[in-house]
């Protein structure tokens, strides 16, 4: 499951490469087609100088609206999206790549920074496989606690998606606990409750590098 994730994810199919012909007929005198100069040079001709080659350009940070790794914080990544102006502040979540007991990804988890003074001190958006039996909902909790219940927005290619709102209650709770467990039923077993841990080794440290993002501030 890729990463996006996140910023999940650009998720839009692309466009078809070749443009498809219109259909229209054309004149019933067909032109000549234009001779070739007899000088004509292969297609396969080594550019002559150093200025005709692409040298690219380093991806290192990301390109101005592509996300980007910038550090670590024990079990979790600070994922930035590059500022489109130099000196601007980034826009920046952490992220964790979720995986079941025998190592294969499963989930993917983002949170972000909301704005004080609202009912969600931050947000999270979590991917979840197709195969998810969506009526079953997901429940996060922390340390064994009673979790709670949150919805599924949407579907696409990718998998399931689940926009949650965190209180500062909830970020709390983050910060104090060992382990987090993510748990989300298959559609083909709607008696099986998969539970995925959400480790949090790193996650306060984390939280303390990422702030709101420009424009909701």
């Amino acid at each position: 499951m890729t990463r996006i994730l996140s910023f999940l994810i650009a998720l839009a199919l692309a466009a078809p490469a070749v443009a498809q012909t219109t259909g229209e007929t054309s004149d019933s005198t067909t032109q000549p087609a234009a001779e070739q100069p007899a000088t004509e040079q292969p297609a396969t001709e080594q550019p002559s100088q150093s200025g005709d080659l692409t040298m690219g350009t380093d991806d290192g940070e990301g390109a101005e609206g592509q996300p980007y790794t910038k550090a670590e914080s024990g079990d979790w990544l600070v994922q930035c999206m590059k500022a489109p102006a130099e000196g601007a502040d980034e826009s920046c979540q952490l992220y964790q790549l979720l995986r079941d007991e025998n190592d294969n990804p499963v989930a993917e988890f983002s949170l972000f920074r909301l704005p004080a003074g609202g009912q969600a001190a931050a947000g999270a958006t979590v991917v979840v496989p197709l195969e998810t039996a969506l009526i079953e909902d997901m429940m996060l909790s922390v340390d064994g606690a009673k979790g709670k219940r949150y919805r599924f927005s949407f579907c696409n290619q990718v998998g399931c998606f689940a926009r949650i709102g965190l209180t500062q209650a909830d970020v709390d709770s983050l910060k104090r606990g060992k382990a987090a467990t993510l748990t989300i039923v298959p559609y083909a077993a709607p008696d099986v409750k998969l539970a995925l841990n959400l480790s949090l080794t790193g996650f306060t440290a984390g939280y303390d590098q990422i702030t709101v993002a420009p424009g909701q501030q």
